[in-house]
């Protein structure tokens, strides 16, 4: 029997923190400046874009304790549960600043300072975590999600360049030993249960926990890395009364890669999972460091990209065209279905009450398949995509025997392109004029809308102008021509 917690535990400051009666909805930024008064962490953006909320978690990850960046505006108190929790304060050991705050001091990294904090926090997991040796396009990734607007960066990457490039040697890494010991003994494997039947905080520890609960609470919010619901929260200003975070549920993430296909537990993050998918494609390797920040990427989850049905996830579409399977649970019962299927309509998915995603089954593409999937976006970096297309071309020779494409941000849901597929049957990557149809095809599968990310005719034409891309690619097998960055002879290089 699996016994029940009624307060969330985490690591602070060198000990046990424990919270209990705190509304579900409590973000962590709250927690620090209206609980700890720790007003370091600032909120700017409030739905995490701009990184001045920044803190750093740490957790146990193969047998040490690993710090990543995350954006506790629309992180929820509850998700520290078993992590130790760094805020900016903490950073100075016996009045001495911590080497990322010196360099940026010696660097001139600051000006107004609002920005600084939270900076300093993306460093701090960078000096901790970051491959070595370090480059600039490095520290880059790790900035991508923190906003400066009137320093400029230059003098911040000199900073990390310089303070970043060793080995870590501060008063986390002194106290490494004992944090790992604290962690460790928060891993009781408990239920949490914070609350009352008409609202609570839940963090179940097993999938069977969390498959009862769901049943007798299918009203309940589910969260994984909390990255959307976040936002229904600072944004939309949701009465979320009951919320069941899946972060703890034993098992969830799980990333099996396999010979053939790749195996993805709901809770595994981007960051989590990013190696096994750039394993598979360079493309989808290279879609993936553009997703969101490094905040996001810790925080975000597989299974939530999927779940929330979003029509402009960049995940979803690449994991169609590559004929990806979606597990679900409800109570006892599991049933598998094509990834496609699980989207109806515009936030709507097929889903029963108390059902859950479980896992995505990903096939690997074989010898004779080309993929190819581009993001089209306003801004190279943390920004939403105009346009997403993936493509998967299964050749016979120098034809196309079949196809799996889809798209993002062309309809109300990650959609396929089944005239497209079926118009490529059978074309020669000799002989252009013969994709004509195909590209034409395109108008009748979508009709896309305008918004203020593209116009339906700039959705249009940048999709029939990428299934040209991607065809123009194969046949030649080159990319010098069609890119400008994210050239695949470089990215399979750097693989």
């Amino acid at each position: 029997m699996i016994v029940t917690r009624e307060a969330i535990r985490f690591w602070r400051h060198g000990r046990v923190v424990e919270a209990a009666g705190f509304h579900p909805r409590t973000t962590l930024l709250d927690y620090l400046r209206l609980q700890e008064r720790k007003l370091g962490t600032k909120e700017g953006c409030a739905e995490g874009d701009c990184g001045a909320c920044t803190v750093a978690l740490g957790r146990v990850r193969g047998g040490r304790v690993q710090y990543e960046p995350v954006n506790a505006c629309i992180l929820l108190l509850g998700q520290v549960d078993g992590a130790e929790v760094v805020a900016v304060e903490d950073l100075v050991a016996d009045g001495d600043f911590h080497p990322v705050q010196a360099a940026m001091v010696s660097h001139h990294g600051s000006q107004c300072g609002f920005c600084t904090p939270g900076i300093v926090m993306s460093l701090f997991t960078l000096y901790h975590e970051g491959e070595r040796p370090l480059t600039r396009e490095a520290v880059n990734d790790v900035l991508a999600g923190n906003l400066c607007r009137c320093t400029g960066y230059r003098p911040i990457v000199d900073a990390a360049l310089d303070a970043c490039g060793g080995d870590p040697d501060d008063s986390f890494t002194q106290s490494s030993e004992r944090t790992l010991e604290g962690l460790t003994s928060l891993a009781d494997g408990q239920d949490v249960f914070v609350g009352g039947t008409d609202g609570f905080f839940a963090a179940p520890a097993t999938e069977d926990s969390l498959a009862a609960l769901y049943a007798q609470h299918p009203d309940a919010t589910l969260v994984a890395g909390c990255t959307d619901v976040g936002l229904w929260i600072t944004k939309g200003m949701a009465e979320l009364e009951k919320i069941v975070w899946l972060g703890r549920v034993a098992g969830l993430d799980i990333i099996d890669d396999g010979t053939d296909a790749l195996v993805i537990g709901a809770t595994a993050t981007h960051a989590q999972a990013y190696a096994s998918l750039a394993r598979i494609d360079a493309d989808l390797g290279e879609l993936m460091r553009r997703f969101g920040s490094a905040q996001v990427r810790a925080s975000g989850t597989v299974g939530g990209n999927i779940a929330n049905g979003s029509p402009i996830g960049d995940l979803a579409p690449a994991l169609i065209a590559l004929g990806a399977e979606l597990e679900l649970r409800r109570g006892e019962s599991i049933r598998t279905i094509p990834l496609e299927n699980f989207f109806i309509a515009y936030r709507r998915q097929d889903r029963l009450p108390g059902e859950y995603v479980r896992r995505i089954v990903l096939p690997k593409p074989k010898a004779h398949e080309v993929f190819r999937a581009y993001k089209v976006s306003k801004r190279f970096d943390e920004d939403i995509s105009a346009v997403m297309g993936a493509f998967r071309l299964t050749l016979d020779g120098r034809r196309v025997a079949s196809a799996r494409i889809a798209f993002g941000g062309m309809a109300g849901i990650p959609k396929k392109a089944s005239e497209t597929e079926q118009a490529l049957a059978g074309i020669s990557l000799d002989e252009a004029s013969s994709w004509g149809e195909a590209l034409a095809a395109i108008g009748r599968d979508y009709q896309p809308l305008d918004d203020l990310r593209a116009s339906s005719a700039y959705r249009a034409t940048v999709a029939r102008n990428l299934l040209f891309k991607a065809l123009s690619e194969t046949a030649s097998g080159q990319t010098h021509a069609t890119r400008i960055v994210g050239r695949r002879d470089a990215l399979e290089a750097a693989e």
